[in-house]
């Protein structure tokens, strides 16, 4: 009996651990409060202490953020990763600043629609309850932008807001409100403060607009206290243009003296107004280029960004500062001769003297440069243009007729590196530009050059998914086709450029590769679908130089690899990369496609 005690005694022991290490035991709310005293300052308490929110929102580390002086975190969505994120956070003693998601009608959100307000609705009642008691819980934020990029004055999104707001503070009085928009211009000042009553503080993404953003705000009437939920360098709706439209980006230097600056003169000159705010983004992020909004380089070197903000969130320096560019220059015209030579010169330092590494780079441009913050591939990297470099200049030969950007990325040897970029038009055509093999048509986070614009027969009816979350064959994500017709035929033809019937120059090099090889699968088995490459012929004035197909292929429900041979074949302008086509069986047809790649 004595052992059998002991036994029992142990195994609570461990269930008592297990409980207390999963926070099921110690998940206990720090109130927030937010107050406004009697000279009309307003403060966040946080367990009764003043806080005041300097962060960042993006999957970049929480301990370097902890690390260099921020305090908050914020997400912009709630998925299978929050309870995981709020854990590290609390451990790292962040908050965090947990956002609902709510729908856009730029996407298909239909706010008239009762069935899809009451699901969203659960979806926020449900969420709620599962995370308001995690310590690590500063606000909620209901919504990111849903108002959309015209005036948001769509009076139906403000009254499901505050209808939200209003059942959010039932299930959880510990936490106060926010709601996020688009800068503050149209109905928006006014609708979260006459209908959306019960939201507390308005969240505001701003760039170029962040200096001047308080007094414009009470201008527009506003009341209530602010958070500057997005903040970093000029868009590219604010920043200046080449003659051919392309955005002139910042070097990484000159991006840290605006998140440093603007941010002084938006929020911290404030302090009875703004409770914080949040640099974008705390990672990296291809948005119009691979470079304009990240504080960090995809493959994790910090830049001046993050060395600003560390030094306004804790006053000190941090020991390794980022590279400084002092110039990155054209010699010349930005619009250059096809075929011809041209150099770009770089003037850049280490602060303490450290050795430093510069690569080259040239992709092409962004299809599209402003995108709301939806999802962007990066552009594709040439080959074959850069014909010398070093670390203070580069000699580059000029690819046919389009847009292109050069980037330059700095690193020294302890993890911090600097970027610029600069646009170049060329004029004329030579050869059609070479691509390093193997190169994506569509593939998860990989650069894909051409673009799925070619839409044929009954388009009404076709749907496509590019983030689908339905059993991708490999990374997180695959392509769902959605073909909804009853009759009729429908095909969708990858291009360059985009919506181009052969009437424009462009398409790729792709001598040297041997095949074109795809995965794909049906949802349930059977569906008939033709693939291949190429579909224009010498009837227009710029071809593809191969046409092939592989016929009509049954797919099955489960992922299968397929090959179209290219051995022998003429690769020198690949227009049409890859299509699909399909004629209806009588009844709606549903496929998958992963990995879409030349090899």
């Amino acid at each position: 009996m004595k052992y059998n005690l002991i036994a029992l005694l142990f195994f609570v022991s461990i269930i008592f651990t297990f409980l207390v290490n999963t926070n099921y035991v110690i998940a206990q709310p720090i109130p927030v409060e937010l107050v406004q005293n009697e000279d009309g300052k307003w403060q966040l308490l946080r367990d009764g202490d003043p806080y005041f929110v300097q962060g960042a929102g993006g999957g970049g580390s929480l301990e370097l953020l902890a690390k260099s002086g921020g305090n908050t975190i914020r997400t912009w969505g709630i998925g299978d990763d929050t309870a995981e994120l709020l854990d590290e956070a609390h451990s790292h003693g962040l908050a965090v600043i947990l956002g609902h998601w709510l729908g856009h009608e730029r996407h298909g959100f239909d706010y008239s629609d009762p069935q899809m307000l009451a699901e969203q609705r659960e979806r926020v009642r449900k969420d709620v309850l599962r995370f308001k008691d995690h310590p690590a819980v500063l606000l909620w934020a209901l919504g990111n932008e849903m108002e959309g990029f015209e005036d948001g004055g769509n009076p139906a999104i403000w009254n499901h807001l505050q209808e939200l707001a209003v059942m959010v503070k039932e299930l959880d009085p510990n936490h106060p409100i926010m709601t996020v928009t688009a800068e503050i211009g149209g109905e928006r000042v006014r609708a979260v403060r006459n209908i959306a009553k019960d939201i507390d503080i308005h969240g505001v993404n701003t760039y170029g607009g962040l200096p001047s953003m308080i007094d414009r705000y009470k201008t527009a009437g506003g009341t209530k206290p602010i958070i500057i939920t997005e903040f970093g360098p000029p868009g590219t709706w604010e920043t200046g243009t080449t003659e051919f439209g392309a955005p002139i980006e910042l070097t990484s230097t000159e991006k840290a003296t605006v998140y440093r600056e603007a941010y002084q003169k938006g929020c911290l000159d404030h302090p009875n107004t703004c409770l914080g705010g949040l640099a974008f983004t705390w990672g990296s992020k291809m948005e119009a280029t691979a470079t304009w909004f990240g504080m960090f380089l995809p493959t994790g070197e910090k830049l001046a960004a993050v060395d600003a903000m560390t030094e306004l969130w804790s006053g000190n320096q941090p020991g390794n500062l980022s590279p400084v560019i002092n110039s990155f220059e054209l010699v010349g015209s930005n619009e250059i001769e096809a075929g011809n030579l041209f150099e770009i010169k770089l003037d850049a330092y280490d602060p303490e003297g450290d050795e430093l590494r510069v690569e080259w780079k040239v992709r092409g441009e962004a299809s599209e440069y402003f995108t709301g913050g939806d999802v962007q591939q990066t552009p594709f990297e040439l080959t074959g243009i850069i014909q010398k470099s070093n670390n203070t200049s580069a000699t580059l030969k000029a690819p046919t007729e389009g847009v292109y950007r050069i980037y330059v990325s700095i690193f020294d040897k302890n993890g911090a590196a600097a970027v610029a970029n600069i646009p170049i038009k060329t004029i004329g055509k030579t050869e059609e530009v070479q691509l390093a093999l193997p190169l994506a048509v569509y593939a998860d986070n990989a650069p894909q050059p051409w673009f799925s614009s070619g839409w044929m027969g009954n388009t009404d009816k076709i749907k496509m998914d590019f983030e689908s979350e339905i059993d991708p064959k490999t990374g997180e994500h695959a392509l769902e086709v959605k073909y909804n017709g009853f009759d009729g035929w429908a095909g969708v033809a990858w291009q360059h450029p985009l919506n181009d019937w052969g009437q424009q120059p462009g398409g790729f090099n792709l001598t040297g590769a041997t095949k074109l090889t795809f995965w794909a699968r049906g949802k349930k088995g059977n569906e008939k679908i033709t693939f291949g490459i190429g579909i224009l012929g010498d009837d227009v004035p710029y071809n593809d130089s191969v046409i092939k197909d592989m016929g009509e292929v049954k797919l099955s429900d489960k992922w299968k690899k397929y090959t179209i041979d290219l051995k022998g074949e003429d690769l020198s302008r690949i227009k049409t990369p890859f299509f699909w086509r399909l004629g209806s069986p009588g009844f709606p047809v549903t496929f998958y496609l992963d990995d879409i790649k030349f090899e």
